[in-house]
């Protein structure tokens, strides 16, 4: 048991260097698998104005929105996983990396 602990803590502690890197990821790795989604809502919600406006719309959701939510959102993942302890912040990730594995498997 104690190796086992000694495992998660060491995992815990080298994903906490890379935490970062990390959040990005997660972040962008959601965006892949939820982005398709929202595309599709802009484009049905804005599908009755103007050809320049939906061009216009769509470019500032996908640039400026998905850009501006990268950007600012990842710090924040970054705190949240920095307040987990040594002996779960490492469990937590690979179950985050599990759920995305199965979300990705289903779409």
């Amino acid at each position: 048991m104690d190796l086992l602990l000694d495992l998660i803590v060491t995992l815990s502690r080298w994903s906490r260097s890379h935490l970062s890197d990390i959040s990005l990821a997660l972040m962008a790795t959601l965006f892949v698998l939820f982005g398709p989604a929202l595309n599709a809502w802009v484009k049905n919600t804005v599908s009755s104005l103007n050809f320049f406006l939906r061009t216009l719309i769509f470019v500032l959701v996908c640039a400026v929105g998905y850009g501006l939510a990268i950007v600012f959102l990842t710090p924040w993942m970054t705190q949240g996983l920095a307040h987990l302890n040594n002996y779960s912040l490492a469990p937590v990730l690979l179950l985050i990396f599990f759920l995305i594995g199965v979300i990705a498997d289903r779409n």
